[in-house]
């Protein structure tokens, strides 16, 4: 009894002052501190953390895209040479006023819209039904579906060098496939409509893979139930692709509509080279000069860095014009839809 007494005795009471309860309240209130430090930082990381990934895109897309797009709008109001590029000397809408007068800029419009129709239309269409074909379960599907990739991996220089020997007046292969039927040789790179049919069939070969796999993605999400439905009411392969698989596409072809088309208001490379003696002249008569080969032509050939801003410019606004048709045609779709 003794010894348990003192015991009791040398362990304090909770009413008593001692040194252990003090330690482990002093513990609780560091970690109650670290706690709230720990979901500080965690509150802060996940709401900052989203903008700290996205950051580098905006950064890029102010030095390369926003700003490039102002300097150019404000250099559309100045007499700029390249020799001089710092020396501005202010004339309002002079250029822009230069170029509604300039008969080479509305050749070079209508050049672009002419290969634009010749090339995009065409190429749609071929991709589509590739596409379509691509959609069977076919033996050796990925070696077709990476073969069709192939002219879009290619670079354009390549590709265009290779149609300007098969497109070649004397030597070339077509014009030796068009004598073998009895057709004269065609001055494929001299005539207006025989050269933009020529540099429309460069961008067809280009681009008729890509758009054909971007089709396929699309077609492979539609469900098979509405193709089920559509056989069990005895639709045939024909009416099924009609009413089922090209109202399914519908956004994917206005996609393509809209990448196509901005493609062909920027065509330069494939002009460029195919007549490279021409320069950026696009032929003798500018007979396939584009806005792109008319904006070089002007800026680093004839040195007048505010025209070429001016054409620059004209050529985004066409841009935001056909962007805001595809826009009305796309919500009139969907509405109908």
């Amino acid at each position: 009894m003794k010894s348990a007494t003192s015991e009791e005795a040398a362990v304090p009471s909770s009413g008593e002052e001692g040194t252990a309860p003090p330690r482990a309240v002093e513990v609780s209130a560091d970690d109650e501190r670290r706690r709230a430090r720990r979901s500080r930082r965690y509150r802060l990381d996940v709401r900052w953390s989203p903008y700290a990934f996205v950051m580098p895109f905006f950064v890029f897309f102010l030095a390369f895209g926003l700003f490039p797009l102002l300097y150019t709008g404000w250099a559309s109001l100045h007499r700029v040479e390249l020799t001089a590029p710092t020396d501005m000397e202010w004339v309002g809408l002079r250029n822009f006023s230069r170029l509604l007068e300039d008969e080479f800029f509305w050749n070079a419009l209508k050049n672009t819209v002419t290969i634009g129709l010749i090339s995009t239309v065409p190429q749609l269409l071929i991709a589509l039904g590739i596409a379509h074909l691509l959609n069977y379960r076919l033996r050796g599907s990925m070696f077709f579906r990476v073969a069709a990739l192939t002219p879009y991996a290619t670079s354009v220089a390549a590709a265009t060098l290779v149609f300007v020997l098969l497109f070649g007046r004397d030597y070339g292969m077509i014009n030796w496939a068009l004598g073998l039927v009895g057709f004269d040789h065609v001055d494929w790179q001299n005539g207006e409509w025989t050269s933009q049919l020529a540099v429309s069939t460069i961008v067809i070969w280009r681009w008729t893979g890509y758009n054909a796999l971007i089709y396929l993605a699309a077609m492979q999400a539609i469900p098979n139930d509405l193709y089920e439905s559509a056989a069990l009411d005895g639709a045939s392969r024909w009416q099924q692709f009609r009413h089922v698989t090209i109202p399914s596409l519908r956004p994917t072809i206005l996609f393509t509509c809209v990448v196509s088309t901005i493609g062909a208001t920027q065509l330069f490379g494939e002009p460029l080279l195919f007549n490279g003696s021409a320069g950026a002249t696009g032929g003798a008569d500018h007979q396939f000069q584009t806005l792109g080969l008319y904006l070089y032509e002007q800026g680093w050939v004839n040195l007048h860095l505010g025209r070429a801003s001016a054409i620059a410019w004209a050529m985004f606004l066409i841009l935001l014009v056909i962007g805001a048709v595809n826009w009305l045609l796309a919500r009139r779709l969907s509405k109908s839809a």
